[in-house]
């Protein structure tokens, strides 16, 4: 059975004219009309291989959805994934990514583990960023302190921080130890609300021999706003190579010891003042029990 371009003896050169105005932009219709050709299927073998001119695409509403999906294909989709992510029919992701190369194919386990994973980063920034907004609330709501407020903090700071008297071993002294710098900015505002002088008070620093130690004494100095000649000599703490320290990075720098001379009169009215807080307390559990 003789096959249909035999009817045209010069097929080749059918061709040739085809392809140079399907390269000048004409459609299958104008190159059907100016060759005469009018078999669909010796039109579409003249114009193999060439793409049609832009003018004759119809707009697909479906293109924007279609480059997505060879985007995703790309980067390891399944179809399945594919499907739900962009809400089409699984023909037309066959359809529009079957010639890409398949994905490899992963472990299901790895899969699992991957998932579980990105499930618990979410968790965890969705954890952080409550974690702030509860912190931020917090710090809004404690707004400006009275001086009772500030007295009776810095009573409970002291008692839970600073060295205290002890009928073996008689220390009628005040010294306040901490490595948090807000901790120390609330007691020195204390300590000037009970009209301590400045002049009073000396520092020392306390840390680990394998800290930075001149910055750290540096730090705390600014910190403080007070002369080195304020300060005693640095207390270093000898390395255990069994201890896994964590209390280490550029952060770390010790801690702050400040002690006030001539501080006796102010530790017992420290004292008094705790346990004044400790009997109200009591009261007033008493007073609810009732």
């Amino acid at each position: 059975m003789a096959r249909p371009e035999s009817k045209y003896a010069d097929f080749e050169g059918l061709r040739e004219r085809a392809v140079a105005l399907r390269r000048q932009g004409h459609s299958l219709r104008q190159i059907r009309d100016e060759l005469k050709i009018f078999n669909n299927d010796i039109l579409q073998r003249l114009v193999k291989g060439e793409p049609p001119p832009e003018w004759t695409k119809r707009p697909n509403a479906k293109d924007d959805l279609r480059a997505r999906a060879r985007e995703l294909r790309l980067q390891g989709w399944t179809y399945d994934r594919i499907e739900a992510e962009l809400g089409c029919s699984r023909s037309s992701v066959s359809l529009w990514v079957r010639d890409l190369p398949k994905p490899e194919r992963h472990d299901p386990t790895e899969q699992a583990k991957l998932a579980a994973r990105k499930r618990w980063e979410h968790e965890l920034a969705v954890r952080d960023e409550e974690r702030k907004r509860t912190k931020a609330a917090a710090a809004e709501a404690i707004g400006e302190l009275s001086d009772r407020e500030l007295f009776l903090l810095g009573v409970g700071l002291y008692w839970a921080e600073g060295g205290k008297d002890k009928a073996y071993d008689r220390r009628e002294s005040v010294a306040f130890v901490n490595s948090d710098p807000g901790m120390i900015e609330v007691f020195l505002a204390w300590l000037d609300l009970l009209q301590v002088e400045r002049e009073r008070l000396r520092f020392g620093v306390m840390i680990h021999e394998t800290a930075d130690i001149a910055d750290a004494e540096k730090y705390w100095a600014d910190l403080v706003g007070a002369d080195r000649a304020a300060f005693y000599r640095t207390t270093v703490k000898k390395h255990n190579p069994k201890t896994v320290r964590k209390n280490v990075g550029d952060s770390y720098r010790g801690c702050l010891v400040i002690k006030v001379l001539k501080g006796a009169d102010l530790y017992r009215r420290i004292e008094g003042s705790w346990y004044g807080i400790v009997v109200s307390v009591r009261e007033a559990d008493h007073r609810n029990r009732a």
